[in-house]
């Protein structure tokens, strides 16, 4: 146990140690992880907080019939769009339910990709900003070891932070995909929902105008 209490030690020294050496562009690309990692696990927990992937199909096609069973987010969503009498209403009843369900995730998705894209940036800034100390070190310097210190000093910081950029934009890249492919996944299952709804619909009408044939 204090051998493990001992690596851990080091580890975070050495991680104080890069983090102080990438200089101040370290900041914004921490902020930038920071920001891009907290709205990907709030989608997360919001597509967890929806049940749609757990819900058996037979169980919630049920519930459009038995409304006194219906239950959860899925539930409500069927309150919403159930006891209409009218195709057009259903369809009108569905572009709500996208445009408030499916909006807070494109705009969270928008921001995670604007935040990939700016993790990689912000460390070819640093990179530049190393390299300019490194070249005012040469120009300003005499020679010795304190113009070698401050040159390695320079690349030393171009270098991590490019690194850093790297680090943070490469599992913002892999989340930001599984995030993706779950809105595509709750796209379709809100369009399945409509398609069996909009033909209970559909029956309803045609025994309705049976019934009034008769």
């Amino acid at each position: 146990m204090d051998a493990f209490t001992d690596k851990l030690q080091q580890i975070w020294a050495e991680a104080i140690r890069v983090w102080l050496g990438g200089g101040w562009c370290m900041i914004p690309i921490a902020f930038t992880a920071l920001l891009m990692f907290g709205i990907g696990l709030r989608i997360q927990f919001r597509f967890a907080d929806k049940g749609f992937a757990s819900l058996p199909e037979k169980t919630w096609r049920r519930w459009i019939r038995v409304p006194e069973d219906r239950e959860g987010p899925i539930g409500r969503l069927l309150h919403a769009v159930t006891g209409l009498r009218t195709v057009s209403q259903m369809s009108m009843a569905f572009d709500e339910v996208r445009a408030t369900e499916l909006a807070p995730f494109r705009r969270d998705l928008r921001v995670m990709k604007v935040c990939v894209a700016a993790a990689p940036l912000l460390g070819l800034l640093g990179t530049v900003t190393g390299m300019l100390g490194t070249f005012q070190a040469l120009a300003q310097g005499s020679g010795g070891d304190q113009t070698m210190a401050q040159i390695a000093k320079g690349i030393s910081e171009a270098l991590i932070t490019t690194e850093t950029g790297l680090i943070v934009a490469l599992p913002g890249v892999f989340f930001g995909y599984q995030l993706g492919r779950k809105f595509d996944a709750y796209r379709a299952f809100l369009a399945h929902v409509e398609t069996v709804c909009t033909q209970e619909v559909y029956k309803r009408q045609r025994e309705r105008r049976r019934g009034s044939a008769a």
